[in-house]
């Protein structure tokens, strides 16, 4: 991938200390965890043990939120490394133009963009719903959305087309078994049809659930029936199970098991798609569906960053400055992408615009600051 001997020497120091940087950090963020979580300790089977392997299974998270940010870093160490050695200076006095040390910065990037991707599309999102699944069965907790009467979600009747239903499950365990089940189904002009009461539910496939232990209370409007005189009439069934056709996966309400920043892309446009079906309010899960795919690329932006580093000639205790001025560049950026999620949710602005914003300014602040360096 790296054709010449200058790159391979770039990317050797650039991934060896963004390395380092991203242990020190993730070691930091997983002790914090640890730290979070020792007061649920002797509650339910909660032990050292668990919370310790909580904190581990966070570790993935830690490193897809933080390789940006160790890039930069790495790369701001190294090439003040090689200004101050003046090891730059001569590399540009053997021809190497400001557009080709960027194109180099870029392809040592990519590798980082590769493993970004990765981690947080296979590895985070795996490892933070077992963390969490880990942690709620230990406590003995269902997983829930902060309603004392459960979890409600929206739902299409599939078998007639027309209609809709309101779910509510009183227990979501982390093992996906699901008890204590309410349906409230509704014509198209939302007048209700039938109340389906269920102690417990069963995946099957295809969007079948196995209903279990059956109060079905289903209402019809009479022939004598007027708009000034409604009458209607209710017929009542018990039965051992019932089978109903849905839209909802196990799949789906394993998504709130963790936040949206933390899901895999996949899961993100799955979830995102069922609630725009629904005519649900969509534009969190939009936001974060945007975010994850925008933000390993960023990765690229970082390096941009860096490079105007290797242009600068102080010596003496400049190193370490340039690597604070680094870190506040990284935490900087990080702090403008959270802000611009909150801000573009409350504000409504557009899902794409809201993800690329910060991403745009910062490669303006990046070029814009390589061509200062590269006239001066």
């Amino acid at each position: 991938m790296f054709s010449s001997v200058y790159e391979r020497y770039f990317a050797k120091q650039i991934y060896l200390t963004a390395l380092f940087i991203l242990l020190a950090f993730v070691s930091l963020f997983i002790f914090f965890d640890l730290l979070g979580t020792l007061g649920d300790i002797g509650q339910g089977r909660y032990s050292l043990l668990i919370a310790i392997g909580y904190a581990l299974l966070q570790g993935p998270t830690h490193l897809y939120e933080i390789l940006p940010l160790a890039a930069l870093i790495g790369s701001i160490y190294v090439f003040a490394q090689l200004a101050n050695h003046s090891e730059f200076t001569i590399l540009r006095g053997a021809g190497l133009s400001t557009g080709k040390a960027l194109r180099s910065a870029l392809k040592i990037g990519i590798p980082i963009v590769i493993a970004t991707y990765f981690i947080g599309e296979l590895l985070g999102p795996y490892a933070a719903q077992l963390a969490e699944r880990i942690r709620l069965q230990a406590l003995g907790q269902s997983i829930s959305t902060g309603f004392r009467s459960g979890i409600w979600v929206k739902d299409k009747i599939t078998s007639s087309g027309i209609g809709n239903r309101f779910i509510n499950i009183r227990n979501l365990q982390p093992n996906r078994d699901i008890s204590g089940i309410d349906i409230f189904e509704f014509d198209s002009m939302f007048r209700l049809q039938s109340i389906i009461q269920a102690q417990t539910a069963q995946y099957q496939s295809k969007g079948l659930w196995q209903l279990d232990q059956v109060i079905h209370t289903q209402f019809h409007t009479l022939q004598d029936s007027t708009d000034l005189v409604p009458n209607h009439e209710a017929k009542l069934q018990r039965l051992d199970n019932l089978q109903i056709q849905s839209e909802l996966t196990p799949k789906i309400l394993e998504v709130l098991l963790v936040t949206p920043d933390r899901m895999a892309l996949i899961d993100l446009f799955r979830y995102t798609r069922h609630l725009r079906s629904n005519k649900q309010d969509s534009q969190q899960y939009e936001i974060a569906l945007w975010k994850k795919g925008v933000y390993p690329l960023t990765v690229l932006i970082m390096m941009v960053l860096a490079l105007p580093f290797a242009y600068l000639h102080a010596r003496g205790s400049s190193i370490g400055i340039k690597v604070f001025g680094g870190i506040m560049l990284g935490m900087s950026f990080q702090l403008v992408n959270s802000l611009f999620g909150h801000v573009g949710q409350i504000n409504n602005w557009s899902p794409p615009l809201t993800a690329l914003l910060p991403a745009l300014l910062y490669l303006f602040i990046a070029l814009a600051s390589l061509y200062w360096v590269d006239r001066h």
